[in-house]
């Protein structure tokens, strides 16, 4: 299996079975993975070193604008793409099978969560899993320590909370927190702006 098939089996939404060829490829990648965040996170490295390796661990070009804080962690990373003006602080863990996308001039804090990945519940086929793309819009702030579940979008100019749970997709310009997250309010004309 070459990577380019395995992404598209993993971005057509189907269950992966646990011990299928997808799956043992998935072992693979991860082995990757393991060892260029060891690199990102093992010493002190120049902005430009890190965009470098960010861009090799995702296997696409990262705009000069990227700036990451390691460390960060992802068991995969051949399935997220970020646009430009992106900022990833400290303590991130992507877990990207499905898919993460992420635009232009977002931020994101401290120790958020981003998963893509659910198993099944049947407790026979519990290590097979459902791969569901996590899409992120433009200038969003994802707080700190907050989880992004599979299949979630977030809308343009979205905040949310420090320490939610994002179930469900959240609306373009809203604030969203707690657990499950819930919206709060809408972010006013002068907030958007600002």
């Amino acid at each position: 299996m070459e990577l380019a098939e395995f992404l598209e089996c993993l971005n057509s939404g189907k269950t992966v079975e646990g011990g299928s060829d997808v799956h043992q490829f998935m072992h693979g990648v991860s082995q990757e993975a393991q060892r260029l965040t060891a690199q990102i996170n093992g010493s002190y490295h120049e902005p430009d070193e890190l965009r470098k390796l960010f861009a090799q661990l995702i296997g696409k070009p990262v705009d000069e604008t990227f700036t990451l804080f390691p460390p960060f962690y992802t068991d995969c990373g051949k399935n997220i793409s970020v646009g430009k003006n992106v900022f990833i602080n400290m303590g991130c863990k992507f877990q990207d099978q499905g898919g993460i996308y992420i635009g232009d001039g977002t931020l994101i804090g401290h120790g958020v969560v981003l998963a893509t990945l659910n198993h099944l519940l049947e407790p026979s086929k519990r290590s097979s899993m459902v791969p569901a793309p996590i899409h992120i819009g433009k200038r969003v702030w994802i707080g700190s320590n907050a989880t992004v579940l599979p299949g979630v979008t977030i809308g343009d100019g979205a905040v949310i909370a420090a320490g939610a749970v994002v179930t469900k997709d959240v609306r373009s310009n809203t604030l969203v927190g707690g657990v499950p997250a819930r919206f709060m309010r809408e972010i006013t004309e002068n907030e958007k702006e600002s």
